[in-house]
């Protein structure tokens, strides 16, 4: 399992999620039909989050994978270092292992994490008598939850070359030619994918996920969120805290109906929790003559600013 820890303004340490209705039966119906939840959104709408939260909730195995344009579908399966093995080939280190050259993804550790253990097929034997491995064995039956994040963000062939995966449950490593499938000591893994919608996806693809699209921010979704993060963070939730919540959330929905102003995109959730810990740390109110610059800053962000 990946240790979740807390740094910065988007710590993804699964402390700290609001539910929106519907979502927790889009869980439950991706988990029974054994099908990833396809989780769309705008940035910022808080879609990365829900994995880690869900997976501490729920004393679960957390992997993620953040993918960019360079991803290819067997970077979340396995990962093959020919630069390392070419190295050792011509320092004639002996005969070489391909399997030494392998590092399982998060794909594999979640659904095969003895496999994993082993790297393609190497038998690594347990020591019975060492508590680490006792605690390896007892906490790798657990359901594994994986995150994989902005996947319209790869080629269109990704999604395509993860069909069979995620809809069979096995692969094989090309350079080792070791099946790996899902053991069936540890439940199938949950498998949250993301989506910004700045590309289509295949059909095929869509067709094999659950899909779940996180509704638009409103005022009382964006307080409730700020007392969740506020009561996280240790803050006294006083009537001016909330007073300054549902001032930033009463700004943050103008905008988003705003016509008059061109932007690229609407401010989010993300953006809000930005004003509000902005405001409260250099202690601006609505009534101060900065207000304006802090909502153009932090909320507009729009190519024609109204200051």
């Amino acid at each position: 399992m990946l240790e979740l820890v807390s740094h910065g303004p988007d710590p993804r340490d699964g402390r700290v999620y609001d539910m929106p209705d519907g979502l927790p039966l889009a869980v439950d119906v991706a988990l029974a039909a054994n099908r990833p939840l396809l989780l769309c959104g705008a940035p910022g709408s808080g879609k990365s989050s829900l994995a880690p939260f869900y997976a501490r909730e729920h004393d679960m195995r957390y992997y993620e994978h953040v993918v960019t344009s360079r991803t290819q579908a067997t970077d979340l399966l396995w990962t093959f270092d020919s630069v390392r093995r070419l190295a050792d080939a011509q320092a004639h280190r002996g005969r070489l292992n391909n399997g030494d050259y392998i590092e399982p993804g998060v794909l594999w550790w979640s659904l095969a994490p003895e496999s994993a253990h082993t790297r393609g097929g190497l038998v690594q034997p347990f020591d019975r008598h060492d508590p680490l491995e006792r605690f390896y064995r007892d906490h790798h039956t657990k359901r594994a939850v994986v995150l994989i994040d902005e996947i319209d963000k790869a080629d269109p062939d990704v999604p395509n070359s993860l069909l069979v995966p995620l809809g069979s449950l096995e692969f094989t490593v090309a350079e080792t030619r070791t099946l790996v499938r899902h053991e069936p000591s540890v439940p199938a893994p949950l498998i949250i994918i993301t989506t910004n919608g700045e590309r289509d996806l295949p059909q095929a693809f869509l067709r094999r996920c659950v899909t779940f699209t996180l509704p638009d921010p409103t005022r009382d979704s964006l307080v409730r969120i700020a007392q969740l993060h506020l009561t996280h963070e240790g803050a006294e939730l006083d009537k001016g805290t909330l007073r300054l919540a549902g001032a930033l959330a009463d700004e943050l929905v103008a905008v988003r109906r705003d016509n008059d102003v061109r932007r690229e995109r609407l401010p989010s959730t993300a953006e809000y929790l930005d004003a509000l810990r902005a405001c409260r740390a250099l202690g601006l109110t609505p009534e101060h003559p900065q207000w304006p610059l802090v909502r153009s800053l932090t909320l507009a962000k729009s190519t024609q600013q109204e200051l």
